[in-house]
């Protein structure tokens, strides 16, 4: 058997009431399921990582739209732990458009949730006020920050976009019709300049606006309390200073997350002891102010180094004190020849990724147990 698959429940649960009384969301009518998880988060990530893949059980490598299937699952025999999906469809599109996407979505998460594993929610939103989707181009996009913020001439344009995240958020119901919790993480990579809400075309004031805004009117306008709210800038930082400088408050943040692809492979170039010193500072500040934390997103494209798995990534997530919930990687294009970031079958990277995968430090989907509950 499985080492992993020892675990026992009583490692999902607060050692103490200390525990519960440190660890607390931003939300205080957050559910019964959405405290459960950020606390049973918090404690496996002092011994465990969980493994995710952004739109796993969407579509992979040569397939789209399969019941219960993922390229991880072909693998191995698990799904990932944690699940990417990301909710750029719900505007800037026809209205029966943003409906279907709606019910695709909302069935991913409620499954994954009827399964026992962990959705984590991105958002490439389209530019609200120009054209450029959710990249920045120089011809055509504005500067939409300022336009959506309070007081800005958008503003009531970005509450109706919030309401339908806000519908959308409502409708995950698991069996027994509670809320499905999900980890939300918007305005994601800001420190660099490639989206719209990058740091070239929004002050930092103004950053921190739209995020706080954001959060309070989704949880105390709106009524969503099944968000886990995650901030994750891109690797562009080497000092817990710099690391702070959008930060939006304690208040405001559940999550602290770092996305880098930079410093593990991409285009070739190494430096897995800057990878390790950035998310020390990101553990450390998330532990120093009783935040989960998590590395939001990384991965190598194409798996060119076979032994990436282990002798990259998992050697970085063990390094150094860091305790991170999960670790995503990004997602495997249906067609593309080049764009995936897992495995799938007859890749000749999979007998490594078997060896990530039996490590107890990595747990996938079938080993949460009653991650929801206390």
């Amino acid at each position: 058997m499985n080492v992993k698959y020892l675990l026992p429940v009583m490692m999902l649960l607060c050692a103490s009431a200390g525990c519960a009384q440190q660890m607390t969301l931003t939300d205080r009518m957050a559910t019964k399921e959405t405290k459960a998880l950020f606390k049973n988060l918090h404690k496996l990530s002092e011994k465990h990582t969980l493994f995710g893949h952004q739109h796993a059980t969407e579509y992979g490598k040569g397939w789209s739209g399969e019941a219960n299937r993922s390229d991880v699952k072909s693998v191995v025999g698990d799904h990932p732990g944690v699940i990417g999906v990301d909710i750029s469809g719900l505007s800037g599109r026809s209205p029966a458009e943003i409906a279907k996407t709606k019910e695709q979505l909302r069935k991913n998460v409620t499954d994954t949730y009827n399964r026992g594993g962990v959705t984590t929610v991105a958002w490439h939103f389209s530019n609200p006020v120009s054209g450029g989707a959710f990249y920045w181009k120089d011809s055509i996009s504005l500067p939409a920050v300022k336009y959506i913020i309070p007081g800005g001439e958008a503003h009531g344009k970005y509450k109706a976009i919030l309401d339908d995240v806000a519908g959308w958020a409502k409708s995950l119901k698991g069996k027994n019709g509670e809320l499905v919790p999900v980890i939300f993480r918007p305005f994601h990579e800001f420190d660099g300049d490639w989206f719209w809400w990058g740091r070239s075309h929004c002050t930092s004031d103004e950053f921190k606006a739209l995020w706080k805004f954001t959060v309070s009117y989704l949880r105390d306008t709106a009524g969503v309390h099944n968000f886990i709210y995650a901030f994750s800038p891109d690797n562009i930082f080497d000092t817990e200073e710099k690391y702070t400088e959008r930060y939006p408050g304690n208040e405001w943040v559940d999550m602290l997350g770092m996305d880098n692809y930079g410093d593990m492979g991409r285009y070739g170039k190494y430096n897995l002891d800057a990878a390790v010193k950035k998310l020390q500072i990101v553990s450390a500040f998330a532990e120093k102010n009783r935040k989960l934390a998590a590395f939001t997103e990384t991965g190598l494209e194409s798996l060119v180094n076979p032994n990436w798995w282990n002798d990259v990534l998992l050697k970085v997530m063990k390094s150094g004190k860091i305790k991170m919930s999960y670790v995503l990687v990004w997602r495997n294009d249906i067609s593309s020849p080049t764009h995936y970031y897992a495995p799938y079958p007859g890749h000749p990277n999979i007998p490594d990724f078997k060896k990530f995968y039996d490590d107890p430090y990595t747990l996938f989907e079938k080993d949460l147990k009653n991650i929801y509950k206390e």
